[in-house]
């Protein structure tokens, strides 16, 4: 029975966060969700895992070393309203609030959002929504950006997440993502949560879909399939 749920764990963990979730003691929380993902089919995102307090526990460490260092870095000199997209728990909100930052945050998962509100997150700073379609109006935010999140959705839904960060994001968006070590285009794969590992170039053709100047910066995080990389994205450069 363990085995079994080690397995069923690994195949609805994101790849950033398996190596931090295997070392959680504890029974496996079934996980809750808005639509029936229990019939999702092959090439579908594995939403499950966001309603799962197992991973809502990891969110609140998983960054320490990496990626959050790294976002305090993007965002030390910038100034305005924020966007944390699939912001989760709220915690990198909170790692960057000491910055005069207006900050808010959005996710698909009601119970990771609940989490954010009882870190005492203003409510009105945080929305449940998909990312492919936000309820924000055109240049809302100064700036936008998203750590680990948009590996995870169909291509359709990259140019869809991509999009709309271009309309309601006035100046500059950061996404930190993996990319496949091997330097090839591996695709949709299901080593942990399904997820696109695939190169730099191939990813630079869906963030220049939606914006003409991008940059690309390494990032420390990385695991044995994909290194990390932050797609710095432009607005009307």
């Amino acid at each position: 029975m363990l085995n079994k749920l080690s397995k069923l764990v690994r195949q609805v963990c994101p790849p950033i966060l398996w190596s931090g979730l295997r070392v959680l003691a504890g029974p496996i929380i079934k996980a809750r969700s808005v639509a029936k993902h229990s019939s999702r089919k092959a090439g579908e995102q594995d939403l499950d895992v966001y309603w799962d307090s197992a991973m809502a526990q990891l969110l609140e460490t998983w960054g320490s070393d990496t990626v959050w260092k790294e976002i305090q870095l993007l965002m030390v000199n910038c100034r305005g309203k924020v966007l944390d997209v699939a912001c989760g728990t709220g915690k990198t909100m909170e790692i960057i609030s000491r910055f005069p930052l207006d900050i808010h945050g959005c996710d698909i998962s009601d119970l990771l959002i609940g989490k954010a509100v009882d870190r005492g997150i203003a409510q009105d700073h945080l929305m449940v929504c998909d990312a492919t379609n936000m309820p924000y109006e055109n240049d809302a935010f100064e700036y936008a950006y998203s750590i680990g999140s948009l590996e995870h959705f169909t291509e359709e839904g990259i140019e869809k997440f991509l999009s709309e960060c271009h309309r309601i994001t006035r100046n500059v968006s950061y996404h930190q993502i993996p990319v496949s070590r091997s330097g090839k285009n591996e695709g949709w794969v299901k080593r942990n949560q399904s997820y696109y590992n695939n190169s730099v170039d191939w990813w630079l053709e869906k963030y220049r879909w939606a914006y003409q100047t991008v940059y690309v910066l390494d990032s420390t995080w990385s695991d044995e399939f994909s290194v990390g990389k932050w797609f710095v994205c432009i607005k009307g450069s």
